[in-house]
């Protein structure tokens, strides 16, 4: 079946040799209108394309495209423009919003089309990211502790990149998920801190497994066993379904309701390059590391921006990460690792908030070479509980120390913390998993 096509044009190429290419495109699809996207230099006069013709008006491009579609019941989008008219930025940002409002855009040697996605029998709420290590897994498993704390039959369903060959379901509410359980999937050669295992150690709901290999720039995996996955946990009859996405691929299932995860570091994908497809699934965008030296006010300012340029009525909350460890520290010498480049504010808020006696602050779970060498310092040798992300060398290098040692290991969670001012992000959750729960209601 032809598809219906709208024709990004420009004013730069004569209007004949801009209707010859339309007429050549019409050999395999409808050309239903073109959108004449800005140039003049070869116009003179109401150009004539042998279709009805568009024009941006005072709206911004992306705007006028999707207009222009809706008006004519386009499926496709053909982009005939060229430099100066549109550059490549200005272009992938056209593919974003094409993309995310289910359109196919082509050009001349390139093809995007939405990414399939499957619907299931349940409501759901995604957390995707623009990438790796910027606190996705801590956003995914504080939703779900705090819908499971409000009431709701939570299961999460997290892929990964080193997740199980056939989707694994823990019940974290009764499974004890511990040093113990870790250590000995490490032993049988698996990946013992893949987040379906940390969701369910911290957040103590029912979690589902599963993996992907490649994420394309509109965040397919090439391959994943993500819908095996979401099966598992639809039979388990839950109210809401986290669907909790894999650096900064996209889980395969037409989410309910979708939340962004990005650091507002400088240089955030969030505005530029294929972050604004993401930007574009998004009903609420979480900042993170919005503190130095990850990220100046400057820089949280720039990220909100991004954002508001993109969808302006997706709300934005800035947060820092901060630990919370699964049992009492209080007057114990502990030594803390986390992947955290810079620690300081993070062990004293062990310090502060939970009455730890920190003797050291190893951020190098990323750096095994480091890890023990820092896992040798009297300090460590002295402590009297380890206090870990869940991490892989967490598992392999400290849990196994500890193991020697006697030692014991005490799990941390990370949990984003709304800066002041900024708005309730528990609220924000709350509102938008019960408008996921009441579109299946």
């Amino acid at each position: 079946m032809s598809a219906r096509t709208l024709a990004l044009v420009d004013g730069e190429h004569y209007p004949p040799v801009v209707r010859a290419a339309l007429e050549h495109a019409g050999l395999e699809d409808e050309v239903v209108a073109a959108l004449l996207v800005g140039g003049h230099e070869k116009l003179s006069g109401e150009p004539d394309y042998g279709v009805p013709l568009e024009r941006l008006g005072d709206r911004p491009p992306a705007e006028a495209m999707l207009l222009a579609a809706r008006r004519h019941g386009a499926t496709r989008v053909l982009d005939l423009s060229d430099e100066p008219v549109i550059g490549e930025d200005a272009r992938v940002r056209l593919v974003a919003h094409a993309v995310a409002a289910g359109l196919e855009y082509a050009g001349p040697d390139f093809t995007f089309r939405p990414p399939p996605l499957e619907r299931v029998a349940a409501a759901t709420l995604a957390v995707i990211g623009t990438g790796k290590r910027i606190g996705k897994t801590a956003v995914s498993g504080h939703i779900a502790r705090l819908l499971h704390g409000r009431g709701h039959h939570v299961v999460v369903v997290a892929m990964g990149r080193g997740g199980p060959a056939e989707p694994e379901l823990i019940d974290g509410g009764s499974q004890t998920v511990g040093v113990e359980e870790l250590l000995r999937r490490a032993d049988a050669g698996q990946h013992a801190a893949s987040d379906f295992l940390e969701d369910a150690a911290l957040a103590r709901v029912a979690t589902v497994g599963a993996r992907r290999c490649g994420g394309g720039l509109l965040g397919r995996p090439y391959v994943s066993n993500v819908m095996r996955a979401v099966e598992l946990a639809v039979a388990r009859a839950p109210d809401l379904v986290v669907l909790e996405g894999s650096g900064a691929a996209v889980p395969p299932v037409r989410a309910d309701r979708t939340v962004l995860v990005s650091s507002a570091t400088r240089g955030s994908p969030l505005g530029r390059g294929f972050g604004a497809y993401r930007v574009l699934l998004a009903d609420l965008v979480v900042l993170t590391m919005c503190e130095p030296p990850y990220a100046s006010a400057d820089d949280v300012g720039a990220a909100r921006r991004a954002v508001e340029a993109l969808a302006a009525d997706v709300p934005v909350i800035a947060t820092v990460l901060r630990p919370v460890p699964v049992e009492a520290v209080a007057g114990r010498r502990v030594v803390y690792f986390t992947t955290a480049r810079v620690t300081g504010p993070l062990a004293d808020h062990l310090r502060e908030q939970h009455g730890a006696d920190v003797r050291l602050a190893s951020g190098a779970l990323g750096d095994r070479a480091q890890l023990m060498s820092d896992l040798e310092r009297p300090e460590a040798l002295d402590a009297e509980a380890y206090v870990v992300e869940i991490k892989a060398a967490a598992i392999d290098v400290v849990a196994r120390s500890a193991a020697e040692r006697g030692i014991p290991v005490v799990f941390c969670d990370n949990r984003p913390t709304p800066l002041p001012g900024e708005a309730d992000l528990d609220a924000a959750v709350l509102e938008l998993a019960g408008r996921a729960v009441g579109s299946h209601a």
